[in-house]
């Protein structure tokens, strides 16, 4: 076990900064002033944050933190942070880490005993799930789904009797796609809402069912970044999928002649319907429950 005291010392510490997702105006006075002070800004892309940093005056000395120069850079990170130095951590828009660069120089820090302190602030997926109309508790935030379609329908998959209202981000360019996948794996009378260009001037919420807004985007093109929000495991879908559901015996069947054991079968279709083995065994050899 370890304790972190974050404004204990003076030792080197590292401020995670969320970013405006659109509308520089929702940066925050202490974000602000954190990044003015910091000896030093890792960035997703400096290009980005410098447009921040210009609108607020900021000065400060800039690296670059992403996914293909993590293993570089955290090293050097780490090194000032032993130090004493500040690094405030930003990603492009939004809270670093979530579909962003960041975790790793967080996980590396803690290993280290280096505080590791998170400032609140702007994230799309929040910010779309309590305008959505959607069930804002339970939530599951997913991120970006796999883009070809088998790896996508996969994970859909597992997803489909969840009762949490599903948040993802998607490009525009695979919203389409994306929201044609999940009518064929979620039931397409599902409420959904795709929440595009947030906090800007084009701000712009579709809210209907999976097949409505399906045949939205089969007419009408869309730009901007998206969230999209789809409601849990409705009623009628559960009912459907008990209804079609095969019978258990069936399931173990179809799984030996695909060549699986019959006791290596009856522990994957035991697994696959959240039952113990015992239940499934008895059900296949037709022996009554005790």
């Amino acid at each position: 076990m370890k304790k972190q005291k974050s404004y204990k010392d003076e030792t080197g510490k590292l401020y995670l900064i969320p970013t405006p997702i659109g509308n520089l105006e929702d940066m925050s006075v202490r974000g602000v002033k954190i990044l003015d002070a910091a000896d030093l800004i890792a960035s997703e892309d400096t290009r980005n944050t410098q447009k921040l940093l210009n609108h607020f005056d900021i000065a400060a000395e800039q690296k670059s933190l992403h996914e293909h120069n993590y293993k570089q850079r955290i090293p050097e990170f780490l090194k000032l942070l032993k130090q004493g130095k500040t690094i405030a951590q930003v990603s492009d828009a939004g809270m670093p880490s979530i579909s962003d660069p960041g975790q790793e120089l967080v996980t590396a820090c803690i290993q280290e005993e280096i505080a590791v302190i998170s400032l609140p602030g702007p994230t799309a997926g929040l910010t779309a799930l309590i305008a959505s109309g959607l069930t804002a508790q339970p939530y599951y935030f997913y991120g970006f789904l796999p883009r070809k379609k088998n790896e996508q329908q996969n994970e859909l998959k597992n997803l489909v009797t969840m009762k949490a209202t599903l948040l993802f981000y998607e490009s525009p360019n695979r919203l389409k796609n994306t929201i044609t996948n999940m009518t064929e794996v979620f039931h397409e009378q599902r409420q959904a809402v795709i929440c595009r260009e947030l906090t800007k001037i084009h701000e712009e919420y579709l809210r209907g069912t999976l097949s409505e807004l399906k045949e939205y985007l089969n007419e009408t093109p869309i730009k901007g970044e998206c969230c999209l929000l789809v409601e849990g495991q409705i009623e009628q879908e559960k009912e459907n999928s008990q209804t079609l559901q095969e019978p258990l015996k069936v399931q173990v069947e179809r799984l030996i002649t695909e060549g699986f054991k019959p006791n290596t079968a009856i522990k994957e279709i035991a697994k696959q319907n959240g039952l113990k083995k015992q239940v499934v065994y008895n059900d296949y050899h037709d022996l009554k429950q005790s």
